[in-house]
């Protein structure tokens, strides 16, 4: 007789398992679409677990619940706890799971939580009831979403939740690929940033948001060493709406409190809805290249401090944006396109050059490619500082006016997919120590050829301030400053931008061609 196979005993993390079963629910449901139902599933399930937790207590009556009125919404204000009406707690809608109207009960659901929680008006989606949505399905997505974090206290849902949520957010990106980058940085991109900053106490800002990554992890930052949360603010703005919705769940799942999240489809230039914040950190993923800004109509704005950027590209707009936002002991660390670090072109070098000049820039960091989900365009980190000269605030530093550390990451870095990287923990802590080393006054820093290069301003100077890693660190092969796959990935993207220039050129061409053959009676002659 055949011995019978052994059985794998290893499970999958329960997010990966909860992943599985909702994409086989999601059917014939676009991925951008379904997102926010899976998301407003996995927020209703956080709030009500959290309110079921303090009713509970409440309704028992005992030490300092005694007395206390289990349907008093401002028992639920005091506790930071989101009040739910009955009709749209968890138990109630898994009851009505397997009708065929649960579309519009978790639809209205929504609604009464948002009229119970000002903080929530706009924010929650309604999109239950549509008629794509197969109810079958929807009951199934309510039941699974239901075993999650079963029966746990409060504490540890929103852990789970939260978890699990982070987790969907950077599956539904994947599986909308270059729309999915538009409200999401890849977590280990993010987590580098905060590892590099390291924002311990003060206000934290986003200019352009997305789905709140920046700010969940500078909180883990601050939790994972031993620092206290509300010792960081956040301050935040997003003009897509639905990821501003989506960013405030998220925060909301991990008790952040986001009421300076703010939203307008203006955005951050034309309308800056912290004009007078002053922040501690600022961290960011600005959209790379940008050329629709409105740059035309901020000619002479008052955050063009070193030079008027472009009107066909943002990036240097991002830059000044983000350093008018700083306080005079305030860091920045961002992601921008790698041309930023090379281009001239209508006064962009010279910018650079003011920046430089100024002592504004600390580090610089090549980043392989494949990183991010919504372009092949090779990218890089900025970490600019307002105080150079050194101090213990908020971090002790040395004082570094006269040099910028090169990194050069290019090599770092594994495949997730055939189309995506990430780095590893320990690939995030090699680049984050190795500017620690360099900026702190008791660092054990030195050059590592090929990877990274404390360079003087005055050698800066001599390559025309141009910012490439690699003209710095050098190769350890002493090789050119050469990678195939990034200049392939760099032309592919050049050359896709030149084909809709030559359309649109064309198309113009044809339209005054059209012109002259009908002012010539119908015929036109070379």
């Amino acid at each position: 007789m055949a011995k019978a196979k052994k059985k794998n005993t290893t499970e999958e993390p329960i997010e990966k398992q909860l992943w599985k079963s909702a994409d086989k629910l999601r059917k014939n449901i676009d991925a951008a679409e379904y997102k926010h139902i899976v998301m407003g599933l996995i927020f209703l399930k956080y709030i009500s677990d959290a309110f079921e937790e303090l009713y509970g207590k409440l309704k028992a009556g005992e030490g300092e619940y005694a007395g206390a009125d289990p349907e008093d919404k401002d028992e639920y204000k005091a506790e930071n706890v989101f009040f739910v009406p009955e009709t749209a707690r968890w138990t109630y809608l898994q009851t009505k799971a397997k009708q065929p109207d649960i579309g519009k009960t978790v639809d209205e659901a929504m609604d009464a939580i948002e009229k119970e929680n000002p903080s929530l008006r706009g924010v929650l989606p309604k999109v239950f009831a549509r008629g794509n949505l197969d109810p079958t399905n929807l009951g199934g997505l309510i039941d699974l979403v239901g075993n999650i974090a079963l029966g746990d206290a409060k504490a540890r849902s929103a852990d789970v939740l939260g978890h699990v949520f982070e987790y969907f957010l950077g599956e539904f990106a994947l599986a909308e690929g270059k729309k999915g980058g538009q409200f999401y940085t890849p977590r280990s991109v993010v987590e580098l940033l905060v590892e590099m900053l390291e924002p311990n106490k003060g206000r934290v800002f986003d200019p352009c948001c997305g789905s709140g990554g920046m700010f969940v992890q500078s909180e883990k930052f601050v939790a994972s060493h031993q620092g206290k949360v509300n010792d960081i603010s956040i301050y935040g703005q997003e003009s897509n709406q639905t990821t501003w919705r989506l960013a405030k769940m998220n925060l909301a799942i991990r008790g952040i409190d986001s009421s300076q999240v703010k939203w307008n489809n203006e955005g951050s230039f034309l309308n800056d809805s912290h004009k007078d914040l002053k922040a501690d950190y600022v961290i960011a993923n600005p959209p790379f290249n940008d050329s629709d800004w409105s740059g035309d109509l901020l000619r002479k704005d008052g955050r063009w401090k070193y030079g008027t950027p472009p009107t066909g590209n943002a990036n240097y707009a991002w830059i000044q944006h983000f350093l008018y936002h700083l306080n005079p002991n305030g860091q920045a660390g961002f992601v921008l396109a790698k041309g930023s670090l090379t281009s001239k072109s209508s006064g962009e070098g010279d910018i650079r050059k003011a920046l430089v000049d100024a002592r504004l820039i600390d580090c610089i960091v090549n980043m392989p490619a494949k990183l991010f989900l919504n372009t092949q365009i090779p990218a890089c980190l900025w970490f600019c500082s307002r105080n150079r000269r050194g101090g213990v605030y908020p971090h002790p530093m040395r004082n570094r006016t006269d040099e910028i550390l090169f990194i050069d990451a290019r090599n770092l870095g594994h495949l997730i997919n055939r189309r995506t990287k990430e780095f590893s923990a320990e690939n995030i802590s090699t680049i984050a120590e190795t500017y620690h080393n360099w900026r702190n006054p008791d660092g054990d820093y030195e050059d590592v050829k090929g990877f990274c290069a404390s360079t003087s301003i005055e050698r800066v100077k001599e390559l025309d301030y141009v910012l490439t890693p690699g003209r710095y660190v050098g190769l350890a092969d002493e090789k050119d400053d050469f990678d195939f796959n990034e200049l392939f990935a760099r032309l592919k993207a050049e050359f896709s931008e030149q084909l809709k220039e030559e359309e649109r050129l064309n198309r113009l061409i044809l339209e005054n061609l059209g012109k002259i053959n009908a002012g010539n009676g119908g015929t036109y002659n070379e």
